[in-house]
């Protein structure tokens, strides 16, 4: 059995990763840092569309190459190597994926080409401060089609046009779509530890908001798009934390300390070693991830909590200790160690923190046993 990619997916990761070379380097990440007004790389945005990147997993019917889930996750996993400042994983994993699992057809027909072709970013707002999301913690409501509340924070709420919102109506959790240009929003900017992605409180006073799927099933909708999210986010923080251990035995390898390389040091010999087991431990569950997104497997759940939980790790881990193997230099400004520090608490609480997702493991394993 081949649990690798094929040759043309690597073919695409090999190409990804020279177009994103050529048009991402660490640089414009930089930029996007230094100008408190440009809160994304739109040049870079607009590359990307007309690459067809954002159309990857697209019906082609709908605008998109309609390639497959495989091929996202290559392009994810080279977007996270160069913590593109764009908000791809907001409009792709989340409402790209959430329209295609729960919208209907004239939904699909009127969001999912402007999505394909760049004209659309989107937001997904469930949160409302601090605690695991639970049906009954939701406060944010719809009353006649208008929706009423606050969500905080929103993950590319700030520059997003549409935002996936989970509300309750009628006491029923459901999920909902909202024209974040229109009437009855108000953003304010959140300070985040990564300004490449930015965040917003969105409050909402009577906008107007379409609901996406049936009345009522709004939570098990939402879970449902969680788990995609989390195995295409588990390739983005591969593409991170592999980028991070290149960066810590590159330096390692030419830094010389009483006369001899870093590298020879048992001590740094041990930090490399550890980066490289989580990094191929997070690899082995995002390529399960991988598969059952891909087949619709009933395992998906589990194989997605697994992603989530094993990447967020090893990119938390190789970022903090590509820092500490550049030594002091390596908390600078200067060096580019930050930048995937930065990118890995951010990515690790997007879709929640790591413990709700040991969490959701655990409670599927319990129920997979049990029956």
């Amino acid at each position: 059995m081949n649990f690798d990619f094929s040759d043309d997916q690597k073919f695409l990761k090999s190409e990804a990763r020279k177009f994103l070379d050529a048009n991402a380097p660490t640089g414009r990440v930089r930029q996007v840092l230094d100008d408190e007004a440009r809160p994304y790389d739109q040049a870079l945005w607009k590359a990307v569309a007309e690459q067809g990147w954002l159309g990857a997993a697209i019906p082609e019917e709908f605008g998109g190459l309609g390639l497959g889930h495989l091929e996202l996750c290559v392009i994810a996993e080279e977007l996270g190597r160069a913590v593109a400042p764009i908000p791809f994983a907001s409009t792709v994993y989340f409402l790209a994926e959430a329209i295609q699992l729960a919208g209907d057809d004239r939904q699909k027909a009127g969001i999912l080409p402007k999505i394909a072709a760049g004209e659309v970013i989107g937001a997904v707002a469930t949160s409302e401060g601090p605690g695991v999301l639970t049906p009954s913690g939701v406060q944010t409501s719809v009353t006649g089609g208008r929706l009423t509340g606050v969500k905080i924070p929103v993950t590319d709420g700030d520059i997003a046009d549409l935002c996936l919102v989970l509300a309750k109506e009628n006491g029923q959790p459901g999920l909902f779509l909202v024209d974040l240009n229109g009437e009855g929003v108000t953003r304010e900017p959140v300070k985040t530890l990564d300004p490449t992605r930015d965040a917003a409180r969105l409050t909402f006073k009577g906008a107007p908001a379409q609901r996406l799927g049936a009345a009522g099933e709004g939570f098990a909708l939402i879970e449902q798009v969680f788990d995609r999210a989390a195995v295409l986010l588990a390739f983005e923080q591969c593409g991170g934390a592999d980028r991070c251990l290149e960066m810590a035995k590159a330096y390692a390898l030419e830094r010389y300390a009483f006369g001899r390389v870093i590298a020879s040091y048992q001590a740094i010999k041990h930090k490399l070693a550890d980066m490289y087991v989580k990094n191929e431990l997070a690899r082995s569950n995002a390529y399960y991830g991988a598969w059952a997104l891909n087949t619709n497997a009933p395992e998906m759940p589990v194989a997605a909590s697994a992603a989530r939980i094993a990447a967020s790790e090893a990119f938390w881990f190789a970022a903090k200790e590509n820092i500490q193997t550049h030594g002091g230099i390596g908390f600078t400004w200067e060096m580019d160690c930050h930048l995937y520090y930065r990118r890995s608490r951010q990515l690790s609480l997007v879709a929640g923190a790591p413990r709700v997702w040991k969490e959701r493991l655990v409670s599927h394993l319990e129920r997979r046993n049990a029956a």
